[in-house]
């Protein structure tokens, strides 16, 4: 594709942060496999051991985008933890690939799901541990809301922990924690060496539910709109290429072992990218470009959730701070370019665990019928 005149990027290199998790695919295969190029772009991919680290570095300016949970970048925007920063989510990058995970010891102990932690909870009284990935993530929401809906308080009945999510499955071998919720291959891996057992997909708490976005600052987008756009465009295109053939997810899975990715077994990575009938819900990296579309609701959700836990004080404009983060526009400009459908409507309705559903057409009433918790601020920082 030829990209000259007024829509030529703006930077031809990008440099982009991403985290050793299976769900890092479409930025790795498409810098592997030339999408970026066919759009004007180089792809200067840079791993990240931690999300606090990956949120200093987008931040700073040291990187240009990143694949970044969203719940992060919504926490950015609204200043929880740190100063608040204007962010911009491109895309979404996938849906559904992360899990809750406990201990051996608690699987032992016949705790099969939440309602079997709650009753060995009343039993057996005690601070019990548990590991989410980043204060504001999405790990921390799905994990907060699996325990509320057993009737487990997370802030009350245990101590949460923020723990990088290749330490998750050592952290929980060696007993420090009870329990964490992760990003594949992270959660797998714990279960595949039988230092804990799987007792919630995240799909299972809101199914095909947002996973990680691509992420940016809102001044370098407004600096950079062709090279961003390119970017989607890019990202699009691999993620179709992804969701076409079990032999492309192979191959990508071949790809991610290295070590300048993920580092993880081939054999791993594949029970990630191709799960079996019944086993983890796979990775949605497509769709038809529902998968990718960055929903309006999807960000309000979170928004929601940072209320409901207290890390945000009062009730913000959700509506208006989805409209400003979330780049739709943008998208659709690069589904063009990619010839991909755009849905024709900016919210979506999902029923999560609890029965609840989620619309984004009241999320104030939405927030309030969790009841909102209130905490201090030192316990909101990663």
């Amino acid at each position: 594709m030829n990209i000259a005149g007024s829509d030529r990027p703006e930077t031809e290199t990008l440099r982009i942060g991403f985290m050793p998790l299976a769900d890092c695919a479409p930025l790795v295969m498409a810098s592997v496999l030339g999408f970026d190029e066919k759009y004007g772009i180089k792809l200067v991919l840079e791993r990240q051991q931690s999300w606090s680290a990956m949120r200093d570095r987008l931040t700073n300016g040291e990187l240009d985008g990143a694949h970044a949970l969203y719940g992060l970048l919504y926490g950015l925007q609204m200043g929880i933890g740190s100063p608040a920063r204007d962010m911009a989510v491109l895309m979404n990058l996938n849906q559904n690939g992360q899990a809750i995970v406990l201990s051996r010891a608690l699987a032992a102990a016949g705790v099969k799901d939440g309602a079997g932690l709650a009753a060995l909870m009343r039993e057996q009284p005690r601070r019990y541990t548990f590991g989410h990935t980043f204060p504001t993530g999405n790990h921390a929401m799905w994990l907060c809301y699996w325990l509320a809906t057993a009737g487990i308080d997370p802030l009350a009945h245990t101590r949460l922990v923020t723990v990088p999510p290749g330490q998750m499955a050592a952290n929980l071998e060696a007993g420090h924690m009870d329990g964490f919720c992760a990003g594949e291959p992270w959660s797998r891996r714990a279960v595949m060496e039988a230092s804990g057992a799987l007792v919630a997909p995240s799909s299972q708490v809101w199914p095909d539910h947002p996973g990680k976005a691509l992420g940016a600052r809102a001044d370098f987008v407004a600096r950079h709109p062709n090279s961003c756009r390119a970017l989607v465009a890019a990202l699009l295109d691999t993620a179709r290429w992804l969701d076409t053939s079990a032999t492309n997810r192979e191959a990508a899975a071949e790809v991610l072992a290295s070590p300048a990715y993920i580092h993880a077994k081939v054999d791993l990575l594949r029970a990630c990218l191709l799960p079996r009938r019944g086993d983890f819900p796979g990775l949605r990296f497509f769709g038809e470009g529902e998968a990718t579309f960055p929903w309006l609701s999807d960000g309000m959700w979170f928004l929601t959730q940072q209320r409901r836990w207290g890390l945000l004080r009062d009730d913000p404009d959700y509506l208006g701070v989805a409209c400003a983060v979330n780049q739709v526009e943008l998208y659709r400009e690069a589904a063009a370019l990619a010839g991909v459908d755009v849905p024709d409507r900016l919210m979506r309705s999902s029923t999560l665990m609890d029965g609840r559903v989620w619309d984004g057409s009241d999320p104030v009433r939405y927030a309030a019928s969790f009841g909102i918790h209130q905490r201090e601020p030192h316990v909101i920082s990663a």
